[in-house]
């Protein structure tokens, strides 16, 4: 039952999002277009529930500036001013509504991460694919992008093991605080966070 209340609450306010949103979305498309160029949306492989690999979707807040070797630049230096708007505002988020309805992520849930982190887990931190990802997350009022990947797969798990409808709602109204202050946003002298490297 309370899968099903959660499923539905995600189609609910994905739905109404998409629509309240739609003036907005369609700015920042322009925006984007303007500033980062084609395309509009930064799309990548990432691990869903029990790992299995869907395409996230998300505004870009990166140019494609390459090095003199013909590579791209880091993240930090590939990042506009607009872009940094984007992630702190998390409205580079909103196209992951679209993931929503379709079956893939929940407004509440880990984070997808990378595909290429998945060997890297070990059997606990795995446990963090027993739920459906999600746009914000108990990791995410606790420290975002600011805490160290020990930290994050914690929380991770506190989530997926006492996960209900109740404390949804209180990680989204403390997303929206997050949000409003722009905290957490990212990791001193990083474009995020640093990369995970495996465990120690």
């Amino acid at each position: 039952m309370q899968r099903i209340l959660k499923r539905l609450f995600d189609l609910l306010v994905a739905f109404v999002g998409l629509l309240l949103f739609s003036p907005v979305l369609l700015i920042v498309a322009i925006l984007v277009r303007f500033f980062h160029g084609t395309p509009i949306l930064f799309k990548q492989e990432r691990p869903g529930y029990k790992g299995k690999p869907f395409f996230i979707y998300k505004f870009r807040t990166m140019t494609n500036r390459l090095a003199p070797d013909g590579s791209l630049l880091p993240d930090a230096e590939r990042m506009t001013r607009f872009g940094r708007f984007l992630r702190a505002t998390s409205m580079d988020e909103l196209p992951e509504l679209l993931n929503i309805l379709r079956g893939e992520m929940s407004l509440v849930g880990p984070r997808p991460l990378l595909m290429q982190y998945l060997p890297l887990y070990n059997d606990e931190q795995m446990r963090r694919h027993d739920a459906l990802p999600g746009i914000t997350g108990w990791a995410q009022i606790n420290g975002r992008n600011n805490i160290s990947w020990d930290e994050k797969f914690k929380l991770d798990l506190w989530y997926i093991d006492n996960q209900s409808f109740w404390l949804d709602m209180r990680i989204l109204w403390q997303t929206f605080s997050k949000v409003f202050k722009r905290e957490d946003v990212s990791m001193e002298g990083e474009a995020t966070t640093t990369f995970f490297e495996g465990n120690k």
